[in-house]
């Protein structure tokens, strides 16, 4: 991830992709560069501490047209809201904590897109999977340790 994106950055991201720069596509771009997998509450929020204001339809419509020019992935793990993160390209998964709803990166583990290659198509050109591995993390493992060694008695 970026774990900082300047201003003059984003700003060089949008019109690499032939898009208008505006303060708000920039202050997304540099809050999601702060904070992957943001939802649409958080990114309104981050993003109104850099403007002061904007509404949350206009935060909406930026990451649309992000997501359009392939400069922002959205995802939704099941029983959550989307999550927003910005495209880099690579093929990355992610992890969900089952107990905290703790969301990170993992690679891919077989290389480049092995998962576009489905047992049936059903005649689909398909562009792209999107994998999402659930469990616990280790700190919610930790705590539910002492729980099961008192069951276990």
């Amino acid at each position: 991830m970026h774990p900082t994106l300047s201003p003059d950055d984003a700003a060089q991201m949008l019109r690499a992709r032939s898009l208008r720069v505006t303060a708000p596509r920039v202050a997304v771009l540099t809050v999601l560069a702060a904070t992957p997998h943001a939802t649409v509450d958080v990114i309104t929020t981050s993003t109104r501490e850099v403007l002061g204001s904007v509404s949350t339809q206009a935060v909406y419509d930026v990451l649309a047209a992000l997501a359009r020019a392939g400069l922002v992935r959205r995802f939704e793990p099941a029983g959550h809201p989307a999550r927003y993160e910005i495209e880099l390209g690579d093929n990355h998964h992610h992890l969900v904590c089952r107990s905290c709803a703790t969301m990170v990166d993992v690679d891919c583990a077989t290389g480049s897109a092995p998962c576009l290659d489905a047992a049936d198509d059903n005649g689909f050109a398909i562009d792209e999977a999107e994998v999402i591995y659930w469990g616990l993390c280790p700190r919610c493992q930790a705590e539910l340790e002492p729980a099961l060694s008192v069951d276990a008695r």
